[in-house]
């Protein structure tokens, strides 16, 4: 599949479908006319001659849009999670960089966490939930994860806000483990890996199929047979 950068995304929404120059050689573009309607200023600001001040010390910085609301905020104790216009206790500290929507609902972030031996992370997420995960653990383990999107589900008692944290499977999931043994594991809808595709102890590309127990019931490793 062809991949759209955000600079196209960005003015594909904007575009009419009928925009586009029609007489132009090669592939179908916007028109000029089209584009000069998009342009905001032909020479924005790219460069600062002189930063305000060499270092800025602070606790926390907040990034806000034009209607007041944080949209990013950079902290060494970066606050706890705002779902759906109600804050809740993080597990652990994080210090780095979180991400909100224009509602103000934490949406992702990255950082390193305060766990015994420091653990880097990286996640963007669902409304209410993880969707993805990078995690780089102190034994030396790398993980990625890829989760389905939970329902959405509103409670009254709440205010008819967002229930954070719904149960949902991670589908995908990659990871080098402590020793070394890299996988890719496909999970099915109760969470359970069903195939992983790794490099056995010998060294031997292997695809392995599971059981809903988790035990390897086959496995396709063509080098291995050969010997």
């Amino acid at each position: 599949m062809q991949l759209i950068g955000s600079t196209a995304l960005a003015l594909l929404g904007t575009l009419a479908l009928n925009a586009y120059a029609t007489d132009a050689p090669g592939p179908k573009r916007p028109s000029v006319e089209q584009l000069q309607k998009l342009i905001v200023d032909k020479s924005p600001q790219t460069h600062v001659e002189k930063p305000d001040n060499d270092r800025i010390t602070a606790r926390r910085i907040d990034i806000v849009d034009e209607k007041g609301t944080i949209r990013m905020t950079l902290s060494g104790q970066t606050p706890a999670p705002i779902i759906d216009g109600i804050q809740y206790k993080r597990a652990f500290n994080v210090a780095g960089m979180v991400l909100y929507d224009d509602k103000g609902s934490e949406r992702g972030g990255f950082g390193t966490a305060d766990v015994n031996g420091g653990m880097a992370v990286l996640a963007l997420d669902h409304p209410a939930m993880d969707a993805i995960g990078w995690r780089v653990s102190p034994d030396g383990e790398v993980r990625f994860s890829i989760n389905q999107a939970p329902p959405l589900i509103r409670e009254p008692r709440l205010d008819n806000r967002l229930i954070p944290g719904v149960a949902t499977p991670t589908r995908i999931e990659m990871l080098v483990g402590a020793d070394g043994t890299p996988a890719i594991a496909l999970n099915d809808k109760s969470d359970r890996p069903r195939l992983r595709l790794t490099v056995t102890q010998e060294g031997y590309g292997a695809i392995e199929f599971l059981d809903a127990q988790g035990k390897v019931i086959h496995t396709l490793a063509p080098e291995a047979d050969l010997r």
